[in-house]
């Protein structure tokens, strides 16, 4: 994946960004999207620098979603590599497990900059004066997503989850919004991180509905929450299961509607998928219809060792997360003219205020303000595809 590289590559105006992110496995799919959005970007960006401009290279490392070879990529990165910053990192567990580093390496000023999580820890002290985000929490997400829950009468929110960084980020997030109204989680459960759609959850599938539960919220990633979804279903469950953003809802939706077809029945009814990007349906939104010219034409991106087939999606919410992320990585570098230190990082985020992105709500950061965005988009599948939640009264109990 990587060879030796430089923040400024010799006799050339580039900076050099790490990113380490799960590229193969069970969650190979949320790496390569992410990946692909960001890079289709940049290529576009890249081509429109200048002479006096400075173009970005984003330099990918597996790491399978493992925090372990994360932290390997990183110490990489920071000590081999000397990269400008650590960019696009994919995951909870992994992004987490990094941020010491961070703190260690703060005199050679070592940012992370847009991860793909919604976790707290990247975002509170001691380590969040080192992270940049765009996306929202997912106490943001949570909270939005209980709060619709409870509107409709369904109090008895049960909550399945990864058993890691994430699963725990998200379970907290319910924990506090229900505390918020005086209720508690209903029922729980966890599982291992690396579960793929063959793992059997029909215990846990009636563990929940043995208890009673009117909504389950699942905190997890697109192969374990599809076959969590098919084993409740199975089971007789009929009531309204969530999910986060980070679930990649385009890869679960695929895992359900094959399953369906494979077992005659729908799985795919009331479920209800926090997003924190519009949808790329949304074509009057000027950003979405930048996003589906470059990225519709678009032809890179990793593929895994080996090749396992991979077949690109156009679109996904994934990608486009990850080509808005690109869009304030060149803003940033934009910003600093002819003069792109690292030390400069923090000033310069700082700086950008109410940055269009083209989606409606504008980017906004500040000194104490390391998250630019606080959108949160209800989605519920429509035609065979995730769309926005159009009205809730189909909940209702």
């Amino acid at each position: 994946w990587l060879g030796p590289v430089q923040a400024r590559a010799e006799g050339g105006r580039e900076l050099v960004f790490g990113m380490s992110a799960a590229f193969t496995g069970a969650n190979g799919e949320l790496g390569i999207e992410y990946y692909r959005g960001l890079m289709a970007y940049l290529e576009y960006y890249n081509v429109r620098v200048g002479d006096d401009g400075w173009t970005i290279r984003v330099e990918p490392a597996n790491d399978g979603y493992n925090p372990g070879p994360c932290f390997q990529n990183t110490v990489n990165f920071i000590v081999r590599d000397d990269v400008f910053a650590l960019a696009a990192y994919v995951g909870t567990p992994t992004a987490t497990h990094v941020l010491p580093l961070l703190q260690k390496f703060a005199d050679r000023h070592v940012y992370m900059l847009f991860p793909f999580t919604g976790a707290q820890p990247l975002r509170d002290d001691p380590f969040g004066r080192y992270v940049f985000n765009l996306r929202a929490s997912y106490f943001d997400e949570t909270r939005v997503l209980v709060s619709r829950l409870l509107d409709v009468g369904r109090g008895r929110i049960g909550v399945f989850y990864q058993s890691d960084a994430y699963g725990r980020a998200g379970w907290d997030g319910v924990r506090r919004a229900l505390a918020a109204h005086g209720l508690h989680i209903a029922s729980e459960a966890a599982y291992r991180r690396g579960a793929s759609f063959g793992q059997d959850f029909s215990f846990e599938a009636r563990h929940f509905l043995d208890a009673g539960v009117d909504a389950i919220i699942v905190v997890g990633t697109y192969a374990s929450q599809a076959a969590f979804i098919r084993d409740v279903r199975n089971a007789g469950g009929d009531l309204p299961i969530g999910g986060l953003s980070f679930t990649d809802s385009d890869k679960m939706l695929d895992l359900l509607k094959a399953e369906g077809q494979r077992a005659g029945r729908d799985y795919t009814t009331d479920l209800i998928q926090s997003q924190v990007v519009p949808s790329y349906e949304e074509t009057d939104l000027p950003g979405v219809r930048l996003y589906r010219k470059i990225m519709g034409a678009y032809k890179g991106g990793v593929v895994p060792s080996g090749g396992e087939g991979y077949s690109p999606r156009r679109y996904s919410f994934v990608s486009f997360e990850g080509f808005l992320n690109g869009m304030l990585l060149g803003e940033m570098v934009k910003r600093m003219g002819d003069d792109p230190r690292r030390e400069r990082i923090p000033g310069t985020m700082e700086s950008i205020r109410d940055f269009d992105l083209g989606i409606g709500v504008n980017a906004h950061f500040g000194p104490n303000r390391h998250q630019g965005l606080d959108a949160v988009y209800l989605t519920t599948v429509k035609d065979g595809r995730f769309r926005f939640v159009d009205s809730w009264e189909r909940w209702r109990k």
